[in-house]
């Protein structure tokens, strides 16, 4: 059985466990159905995923250029608080910033390597925990703009850490964590503009990734240096896929390849 296509972030429905699907132009392929067997993965050309062209990939799977114009690729997409459209002034395409920004926005805690704080909008939750492979997550505050939930996690990352170990998260050697107690804890370091936002009641979620066994050790698949691979496939956790031999391939760190994917 053989795909072709551009890579892009793998689509994922919630349950147990949590179904990855890979969707390209003409077809899709639920990954979870891979598991146990033999992938092999060729590196064919280039596709940015904003004009299409056949240009190398600068990050988050565009070309250089795409990546400074568009607005999807402003700052405040990975820092929040540089967000501008609730005070009506423009980055790159204002209609756009209003549209993203000015909607809800969840900042929660997640357990994949560690505690961690985040944002993201909320109708990317959960999607945004199981892209991150956190096995536990939980909503801190829920504020009506991109601004105010930026600037709540630039406060609390003084108290808790906001980035993710990847090695360890894919090697699970993870602690479970009283989400509720550390939310609780942390409650006081919440500025006063999202402080009235602040959800007291909540549980916390847990999300089960389609693992057969976890690697020992981890070593990164990188398509222009190792254009063509070929391993069994042993689970998926993140937006990774785990080999039987202990590479890992990051689909979202791969956006806007084009490759063949070919099961056996």
């Amino acid at each position: 059985m053989q795909y072709e296509g551009v890579l892009r972030k793998m689509k994922t429905e919630i349950g147990s466990p949590i179904q990855y699907y890979l969707l390209f132009d003409a077809d899709f392929l639920n990954v979870n159905q891979v598991l146990n067997k033999n992938l092999q993965i060729t590196f064919l050309k280039y596709q940015c995923l904003n004009c299409g062209l056949e240009r190398p990939i600068f990050r988050q799977g565009f070309c250089r250029s795409c990546f400074y114009e568009i607005p999807s690729a402003g700052d405040w997409i990975m820092h929040p608080e540089l967000s501008t459209a609730h005070l009506e002034k423009e980055d790159r395409d204002l209609e756009y910033e209003k549209k993203v920004q000015l909607q809800p926005h969840i900042v929660y805690l997640a357990n994949s390597s560690n505690v961690k704080v985040g944002v993201t909008r909320k109708s990317q939750v959960p999607t945004r925990w199981i892209d991150q492979g956190a096995h536990e997550a939980i909503e801190i505050v829920e504020v009506p703009n991109r601004y105010l939930a930026g600037i709540t996690e630039v406060a609390l990352k003084e108290h808790v850490a906001d980035k993710t170990n990847w090695r360890k998260m894919l090697t699970n050697k993870v602690d479970d964590e009283n989400l509720e107690s550390w939310r609780n804890r942390l409650r006081p370091f919440i500025p006063a503009e999202a402080a009235p936002y602040f959800i007291e009641n909540n549980k916390e979620t847990e999300l089960e990734f389609p693992v057969l066994s976890y690697p020992e050790k981890v070593k990164s698949l990188n398509l222009e240096k190792t254009p063509q691979y070929q391993g069994k496939l042993m689970g998926i956790k993140g937006q990774y896929l785990l080999f039987e031999d202990n590479t890992v391939f990051n689909i979202r760190g791969s956006e806007g390849y084009y490759v063949s994917l070919t099961i056996n």
